[in-house]
């Protein structure tokens, strides 16, 4: 989800309500979670065949206190991302979460018609041409498709 999509549907939100947000189980964040940072995350990196590449990410980190009447405003956490976009320039970035689970878990967010949903992320091959493996071991999404030796008005079928 880019940061545009997630302002737009808080935006449809009243002001004043706890913005709800599920794990990737189904259960539901508790309310008196915080937003403790919203961010720029800037990536410089080189892949496995060798290409250059850098990422730019909006971060939102989402924690669980132990005080239990805290409750976070649409309007509070519209302002939170308006002040991160002022202070560091965000644009329209893809927007991940981390979320405190068994180590620091990393989440996509959908739009859901309660509020939002965590969605797994997945990592990929970017080069998958230069690591050696055979296009038959690469998941079907990364394979290159098979050429056929007959075409359509070849004359050889």
């Amino acid at each position: 989800m880019k940061l545009s999509q997630f302002k737009s549907a808080l935006q449809l939100a009243k002001p004043e309500s706890n913005p709800q947000i599920l794990q990737i189980s189904g259960l539901p964040i508790e309310a008196h979670y915080h937003i403790t940072e919203i961010g720029l995350v800037l990536k410089n990196y080189v892949d496995c065949g060798g290409v250059v590449r850098q990422e730019r990410k909006a971060s939102m980190q989402i924690w669980l206190a132990n005080d239990t009447e805290h409750r976070l405003t649409t309007e509070k956490l519209l302002g939170i991302i308006e002040k991160s976009e002022q202070l560091f320039g965000l644009k329209d970035e893809d927007l991940e979460v981390e979320y405190q689970g068994q180590t620091i878990e990393t989440y996509g967010l959908v739009i859901q018609d309660f509020g939002f949903q965590f969605i797994a992320k997945h990592t990929t091959c970017l080069a998958p041409g230069h690591c050696g493996i055979p296009n038959e071991l690469l998941p079907t999404d990364m394979q290159t498709p098979k050429s056929s030796c007959c075409t359509p008005n070849s004359g050889c079928c």
